[in-house]
Order: structure tokens, then sequence, then C-alpha cells
């Protein structure tokens, strides 16, 4: 078989994969799976427009993506396998590409279908009949799937894996001189930052926050309108990001509700930093690691209950070291770039 990896952003691999080697950010998983299959990658930056691309971007996807799918269909065959890493490239993909007599195997990793337009495009599109093996670390996305496309067990596959660097998020001693504990968070993505502010407004705390990207929107209702003397938040690079890991005292992390399964990235990259994290409950992984006492739970918009978490783990070292050090463990054990590459191309040679 020929593999082909399609990816929804464009990013220069080969760079990525430089500068990782010198330990100025993370490795990228899909550089790693595409030099070991040798697989051929693909990546949506053309703004090349067809009328149906414009009609289709309003369902799913944006022009780019589609474009990248109408040029995928006249090339791919009954003996290539193409990964798409998320359903915004993977969806365009199977609908020009999946479901024809010799045409391609098409593997989606979804991350949130079940919402209005996800629906509208899994039926609009008749992606049953495109897709050969759906993926998602979300438990409640593989019974949406099953469900909603009434598709056999084997068509849809749980992957909690985690694409974490352990190489380049790893434990060291704190830098900064702080005269006071010190709080991080970090992302954007479905983040409650007015919860974490009243949790802590009234602490003898520092908070920083490390915003996604440097040109990510900031919602209205991700922060309070006024931000706590003792609250900041800027963008970090990759080595600066790491730095505010290490010098933490406590990583916390509040979501709004979500059946996504926002804030992954941020709480592993903690854990790997070996610090003890406190994260909004929301099912699966997250769930699943405070069954587990790898990380504190809270409930969601709860501001009294995390700001009581955080005095407890300030006080209390002995729960703070063994919330670390359950959570290094497991990242070691089950959630890194490693063992994740490793399972992502088992998925792919078996399909």
């Amino acid at each position: 078989m020929t593999y082909h990896l399609a990816l929804s952003s464009f990013v220069n691999l080969e760079d990525i994969s430089k500068d990782a080697q010198v330990g100025k950010r993370p490795v990228h998983v899909m550089f790693d799976v595409s030099r070991r299959l040798n697989a051929t990658i693909h990546q949506a930056n053309s703004d090349f427009l067809l009328p149906m691309h414009l009609i289709c971007e309003n369902i799913i996807g944006c022009r780019q993506d589609w474009h990248l799918a109408h040029n995928l269909s006249s090339k791919l065959r009954s003996d290539d396998v193409i990964f798409c890493a998320d359903e915004t490239v993977g969806l365009p993909i199977a609908t020009l590409c999946g479901g024809r007599k010799k045409g391609p195997k098409v593997v989606v990793f979804t991350h949130n279908l079940n919402r209005v337009r996800g629906r509208l495009a899994l039926k609009l599109f008749e992606i049953r009949k495109k897709v050969d093996l759906f993926m998602t670390a979300n438990p409640e996305q593989v019974d949406f799937l099953r469900d909603y496309l009434s598709l056999p067990k084997q068509r849809v596959s749980l992957f909690p894996y985690q694409p974490t660097d352990t190489s380049f998020f790893t434990p060291k001693l704190a830098l900064t001189q702080r005269s006071r504990p010190l709080i991080v968070s970090g992302g954007l993505e479905q983040r409650d930052y007015q919860t974490l502010a009243r949790a802590t407004e009234s602490l003898d705390v520092d908070v920083k926050i490390s915003a996604a990207s440097p040109v990510k929107t900031v919602n209205s209702q991700t922060f309070p309108e006024v931000i706590p003397a003792n609250m900041s938040y800027r963008y970090y690079d990759w080595n600066s990001l790491v730095q505010l890991y290490q010098d933490a005292d406590i990583v916390a992390i509040a979501l709004h509700e979500n059946n996504y399964q926002a804030g992954l990235s941020t709480l592993f990259e903690a854990l790997a930093c070996r610090k003890p994290v406190i994260i909004t409950r929301s099912p699966g992984i997250i769930q699943e690691l405070i069954d587990a006492k790898a990380v504190l739970g809270v409930n969601p918009g709860d501001w009294q209950g995390l700001s009581q978490a955080i005095n407890s783990l300030l006080k209390g070292s002995k729960q703070s070291e063994a919330l670390a050090r359950k959570g290094y463990q497991l990242v070691h054990e089950r959630y890194n770039h490693r063992i994740y590459i490793k399972a992502l191309m088992e998925h792919l040679t078996n399909i």
C-alpha cells in the first residue's frame, strides 16, 4: 500500500523537524509517521476556487480543503491509504475520494462532529459510505458516530494516545525567583478564565496564562472583563512555554463544558513536566486521569471548588507530589509521542 497524510493547515514540517532536533520546539508526529511509512504529505494551501468549494465550505472545511480534495480525487487509487488529521480536511477528502470502486481507503481522525454542521455534513455528503475508518480520542464521539451513522464497531476506533513530546516537555528546576506561588494555565479553546480569575483573585498567588497562538482571537467568554491584578496572559514561544510549566507550582485548566475534550495538549504538557494539574471534569481521558488520581478534578464553573483545590495543593506538598508523580508516570507509560506514532502506524497498516 501507498500511504498519504492530509493536514488541514499548512506547516513546514522540514523546518519543524530541524528546530526539534536542536531543542527549539517539540516534534511534529506527522513528520515522523511520514518518514516511517514513506508517506506523502498533502496540505491545504491553495486559494484556487471552484463554485462548488464556496458552497461546500459553508458546511465543513474551507475552500483550500475542498481544493486539495479535488486534486487528490484524480490521483488516489485502490492501493492508496490516506489519513486525514481532522474532520475539516477529512470530510472533503472523503466526499470526493472515498467510496469509489477503485478509490483509496480513507481514514479520518475526528474531534467534534456532534454539532449542527458536522451532522449535516455527515448526512449530506453520505460520509457513511466513504470513510473506511473513523478515529477519535473521545469516547462520546465513538458512540455518536456509531449511532448516528449506524456503523459497526470496527469502523470507529477509540484512539486515546497523545502526541506529547516527552523529550521536549521535561521536568526541571524552576529558574524564576518568586515571592509567592505561581499558578499556570494555557490555551484558548473552550477555556474559562473567568472562573480561574474568580478562584484566584483573592489568593496570594500569581497567575500566568499562555495563549495558544499570537494571532488567536480571544472570545469574550474566555477572559473576565477586568483582569485581576495577580493575573496576566500573553503568547509564549515553545521554550518559554516549557520554562513556564517548569516554574509553576500548579497548572490549572478551567474549561467550559464541551463534548470534544478540550485542554488535552496543555494537560499532557504539564504532566510531562511533572506538575500537579487541576482540571475541569470532562468525560473520557480527563475523567480517567481524575479516577486514576493523576490529576485533580473540579466541576465546570465552580470557582469556589477550584479555589479550594488550589489551596489544598499549595498546603499539601504530599498530595501535590503524588499527583505530579502519577501523572508523569502515565505520560511515559501511555500518553506520549512515541506511543502515538507506533499506534497510528499500526492502525494505518492494518486497515
